[in-house]
This record gives structure tokens, C-alpha cells and sequence, in this order.
């Protein structure tokens, strides 16, 4: 009789995803708050990358970097938003605009780049 019936050694029990998801959201959040630009894009490319790596692991989308790549769509998107709320009201969200703006950016950047050049590169998942 089978202790752990169903279980084999080939598979991996854990992913490590979640734990990445939840530092990087708080992280993330804290930068744009505050305005602290190098939270606010740590944080972002560390969210947006572990959603990247979830979708793929779960085979939702065939390369990593093309997820990471979409995803930044709605990053600069919410940039954008904030751009706009910042002339429409007397708030200063200039920096926290930018910060997202160039984030969804260079993850575009980093995504086409990852795509095109690591497109046979083993990153383990």
C-alpha cells in the first residue's frame, strides 16, 4: 500500500509564485502612494512578473515574456488614468503617473525584448 497514493516525484508540490505576488502588490502599492518611485516600480515589475509566470506555469500563455508583455498594457493604462485625474483635480499625481508610465513601459520593452532575443533560453518553469 501507497502512503501518498496519487503523488509522484516528477511533479513539484509548491509553486513559487504566490509568495512573489504577495510581496509585490503591497510593495507596489506602498510606492504609489507614497510616491516613492523605486518601490512603485520594484513592486510593479515584481506583481506583474509573478502574474506572468502563474499564467504561463498554468499554460494560459506560451511564453513569459509575451504575458509580461500584455500585462503592462494595463499599467500604463492606470498611469494614464492618473495623468489625467492629476489635471482634473488639485492633487499632485504627476510622479506616481510617471512611475507607472515608465513601468509598463520597460516591462513592454523587456517582454518584446525577452521574446525576441531568450526565446530558447530555460528559465526553469
Amino acid at each position: 500500500m501507497d502512503e501518498n497514493p496519487g503523488v509522484s516525484e516528477e511533479y513539484r508540490m509548491v509553486s513559487p509564485w504566490p509568495l512573489f505576488v504577495a510581496l509585490g502588490l503591497p510593495i507596489a502599492e506602498i510606492g504609489i502612494l507614497f510616491g516613492l518611485v523605486p518601490l512603485a516600480v520594484g513592486g510593479l515589475f515584481l506583481f506583474c512578473g509573478s502574474i506572468a509566470g502563474i499564467l504561463r506555469e498554468n499554460e494560459y500563455v506560451s511564453s513569459t515574456w509575451r504575458g509580461l508583455a500584455v500585462l503592462s498594457v494595463p499599467v500604463v493604462a492606470g498611469g494614464l488614468a492618473l495623468w489625467y485625474a492629476d489635471g482634473a483635480t488639485a492633487s499632485d499625481l504627476l510622479i506616481r503617473a510617471y512611475s507607472m508610465i515608465g513601468t509598463g513601459v520597460l516591462m513592454l520593452v523587456a517582454g518584446v525584448g525577452g521574446d525576441l532575443f531568450a526565446r530558447d533560453a530555460d528559465i526553469g518553469i
